[in-house]
């Protein structure tokens, strides 16, 4: 090993670097058949001209479209339970509490997750076209928990700590455990939402339109953000992966290009 011209932790780096920037152009053409795949995925709105196609279409279906609308509730929205004026179709709520347990052995107090209560509400909503808050054109979006995509926004977060009373002392001195704070947190589909699903669009009774996961094994998708943004940034990550992989290329070559000049330099320097 002391015979090596070359410190193999510097060969296991030039290999790492190499090997990141296969992995990371591998990432970026991943992402450009996504790209690719997004681009020819036509893109409607909730309106008259998506009746008039669908109408057109064999069995009044689109197998896999995009729909591009806001959010509104089909009848009565929910109510926020910490924020005023805040109204969504769907609503998920948690609260998580935090205990300490004495561990004797360690004589110390360690962390542990108590008692966690989650809830879910949602009420039926439908996609209008934006800016259009009457309108006789919509698209009702079924099964929307069923959907793939982050499209709920967290509007309440706190962390309440635990009051020190008689019940916390007594379970404390008697239990070993005592509460130590309560988190809560409520996430909401809020109406008035820029909204863009992917999936299938049917016509029923006229002008009813249905967007609901396609049959053809597609991805069912609900973002919260219109097409264009969310088409950039798939492009902002393309870009990422390409620019990594340029970087650590770029990086791997320079490091082996100094290891083999330095290489040259001691063998001609032994040969004089």
């Amino acid at each position: 090993m002391s015979d090596l011209p070359v410190n193999p932790l510097v060969l296991i780096g030039i290999g790492s670097t190499f090997g990141f920037s296969g992995l990371f152009y591998h990432l970026y053409k991943e992402k450009k058949k996504e790209l690719k795949a997004l681009k020819e995925i036509p893109v409607f709105r909730p309106d008259e001209d998506l009746v008039r196609v669908l109408n057109a279409s064999p069995h009044r279906r689109l197998q896999y479209v995009a729909v591009e609308g806001q959010v509104q509730a089909d009848g009565e929205p929910l109510t926020s339970q910490f924020i005023p004026r805040c109204y969504g179709v769907i609503q998920k709520l948690v609260a998580v509490e935090h205990w300490q347990y004495w561990d004797s052995s360690a004589a110390k107090w360690n962390s542990r997750t108590g008692y966690k209560k989650e809830s879910n509400n949602s009420v039926p909503f439908s996609l209008i076209s934006p800016g259009a808050y009457i309108s006789d054109a919509s698209v009702r979006v079924h099964n929307p928990l069923e959907a793939s995509g982050c499209f709920l926004e967290r509007v309440y977060y706190k962390m309440r700590n635990a009051e020190e009373d008689l019940v916390n002392s007594l379970l404390q001195t008697v239990g070993g455990e005592k509460p130590v704070s309560k988190e809560e947190t409520e996430e909401m589909l809020r109406v008035g939402t820029t909204m863009t699903g992917f999936g299938e669009v049917v016509l029923e009774r006229g002008q009813v339109m249905r967007l609901q996961a396609p049959r053809d094994g597609r991805k069912y998708i609900l973002v919260p953000t219109d097409y264009n943004s969310y088409l950039n940034s798939h492009r902002s990550s393309a870009t990422m992966w390409k620019t990594l992989s340029a970087f650590t290329g770029i990086t791997g070559t320079a490091v082996l290009a100094c290891v083999i000049h330095s290489m040259m330099d001691k063998r001609d320097k032994r040969s004089n």
